[in-house]
């Protein structure tokens, strides 16, 4: 029978491994990892991999998953009572528009082509509106 070679475990690893062992040696089993904990382990994971933190570590892969895809470097550097805020991103100069061609169909075999030489778009909801009422009748 062929044995799993098993990599080895790096230093850090290890320790975060006997931290988790005290903690449950001193808890009841089921209880809830204390967040430090989570979060280590997550930097672990960002650093080793996932299952490379997972697995020595009897952790859930999946939650430890949801948790390191539930960061992210600009997270991590707002402080927890920043809320996002809206940024509107405006262009210098608007592209000019040469010529624009829209063509749609309907389910029902009906096809509406626009064409416009023009920056200023025409008003689509008024378009498509008076389009569908016309396919109705």
């Amino acid at each position: 029978m062929k044995q799993k070679s098993t990599a080895p475990v790096a230093e850090e690893i290890m320790e975060l491994q006997r931290r988790l062992s005290e903690f449950r040696s001193t808890h009841k089993p089921r209880t809830r990892l204390p967040e430090a904990l989570w979060e280590s382990a997550v930097e672990l994971a960002r650093k080793h991999s996932l299952y490379a933190v997972a697995h020595p570590l009897r952790m859930d892969y999946m939650a430890l998953k949801k948790r390191l895809a539930g960061t992210s470097s600009v997270a991590q550097k707002l402080p927890k009572t920043t809320k996002p805020t809206f940024v509107e991103l405006i262009s210098p100069v608007p592209a000019p528009l040469e010529e624009c061609v829209i063509e749609v169909e309907s389910a029902s075999g009906g096809k509406m082509r626009i064409q416009w030489k023009s920056n200023t778009p025409p008003d689509w909801s008024s378009l498509l509106r008076a389009w569908r009422d016309s396919e109705k009748r």
